[in-house]
């Protein structure tokens, strides 16, 4: 076992966010795991080791397992969370912080919109929603793929299974990016409060949209709730922090993994020529770009039992902390892990996590990946980059370029 600072392990710095991956690198190559103490945790950087943790249902998300209210409000206040009223009621608390009987009933509400047969009946409207885009850009010399192109995409997905209004989408993606920045290392004063602000105003938001839908209900998520709450499947609370996590879910890491997916195309042109010249290779082509990159690098769970990881014994309530950017490129389980091949196979990453915590919008995800690129390969025949490599979000929870100028002809 070592500490952090002794593996010089700094995620907050601009080095951290440009090669996370060199890091990571020292991080497997120390024997057990490390200890970070700025957030009191344990760092697992292998695949093995990732993999046996969130693969453990002694591991959970939730302190309510392990711990006393008065215990979780000291380890609340320890960590700048308390006096949040709303990003404790619907933030704080959700379908992906929850375990056990309270998770499962709750992604039971959702699960049916996210199958791959309802997210397959979207391809016809996502391939239009995306081709209107690219026309848009078709005439523009050089453009930012982030903003211009990615950003414009998942949200408005999301948004048309939720019941939002498609002219509401870009201030959701704001109150979104607003309210999971507070999740990242950085949770100073001012951060917090930018997110209870805009989850106060989310929470309005959603609140008079829920009314809309009691009036008039439709064939979207919101409805779908409304029904379960009456049912007595969920409570108000439960129907707002649901809804939230969904749309905040549904912007940010797919944003950010379609940039990084393009910003890897374009570092290996002979696998973006390969995928132009078979495009039975998209499937495994945006498995790659998850991998590769992996948009959530950092979760974490804590043991509701004395357990044993990497040959150490840890006593319950160890709180462990999964590097899935890390585990993605262990070369014990990945061969030349810190290549990108679209063609790769198999190819079983962790970047959707594994268990009862799996990614409940992993098929949208893909899918949209999977629309965005083949558009693109349809239109253009050049795809280059318009600047110098691009700088990279910084944090220990994201992994995306913050933004991407391209040409494309």
């Amino acid at each position: 076992m070592s500490e952090s600072q002794n593996a010089g392990f700094d995620p907050l710095s601009q080095s951290f966010a440009q090669d996370p991956y060199s890091h990571y690198a020292k991080l497997r190559a120390i024997p057990g795991l490390t200890y970070y103490p700025f957030f009191d945790i344990w760092l697992a950087a292998r695949f093995e080791d990732v993999t046996r943790i969130i693969t453990d249902p002694v591991m959970v998300r939730s302190m309510a397992h392990i711990a006393t209210p008065d215990e979780i409000e000291t380890q609340r206040r320890a960590g700048n969370w308390h006096d949040m009223p709303h990003h404790s009621r619907f933030v704080q608390f959700s379908l992906l912080d929850s375990d056990g009987a309270i998770h499962d009933r709750l992604r039971k509400q959702v699960f049916k919109l996210f199958t791959p047969v309802m997210v397959g009946n979207l391809r016809p409207e996502i391939e239009a929603h995306v081709s209107d885009l690219v026309d848009k850009l078709a005439e523009r010399e050089e453009f930012d793929f982030i903003e211009d192109l990615a950003a414009q995409v998942p949200g408005h997905v999301i948004g048309r299974i939720i019941g939002v209004p498609d002219e509401d989408c870009p201030q959701l993606r704001i109150w979104s990016e607003n309210i999971v920045q507070f999740f990242d290392i950085d949770r100073s004063d001012e951060r917090k409060a930018l997110a209870e602000r805009n989850t106060t105003e989310f929470y309005h938001y959603l609140t008079d949209l829920k009314h809309e839908r009691e009036k008039a209900p439709r064939d979207d998520l919101i409805s779908l709730m409304i029904e379960a709450e009456r049912r007595g499947d969920m409570n108000e609370d439960e129907f707002i922090s649901t809804a939230m996590l969904i749309l905040m879910a549904g912007h940010g890491s797919t944003i950010d993994v379609l940039g990084s997916g393009m910003h890897a195309l374009l570092r290996f042109p002979d696998q973006m020529k390969r995928l132009r010249e078979d495009r039975s290779l998209m499937k495994t082509a945006v498995q790659e770009m998850f991998r590769y990159e992996s948009p959530l690098p950092f979760f974490h769970r804590y043991s509701t039992e004395d357990v044993e990881v990497a040959g150490q014994n840890y006593p319950a309530r160890t709180k462990f902390g999964v590097l899935y950017g890390s585990a993605n490129r262990d070369p014990k389980q990945f061969p030349d892990a810190d290549t990108f091949d679209v063609g790769r196979t198999p190819n079983w990453h962790s970047a959707f996590g594994r268990g009862a915590h799996f990614c409940l919008g992993n098929h949208l995800a893909r899918l949209d990946m999977d629309i965005v690129f083949t558009t693109l390969f349809d239109r253009f025949s050049t795809i280059e980059l318009a600047e110098d490599d691009p700088v990279y979000k910084r944090g220990l929870s994201v992994r995306g370029p913050e933004r991407l100028m391209v040409r494309m002809s």
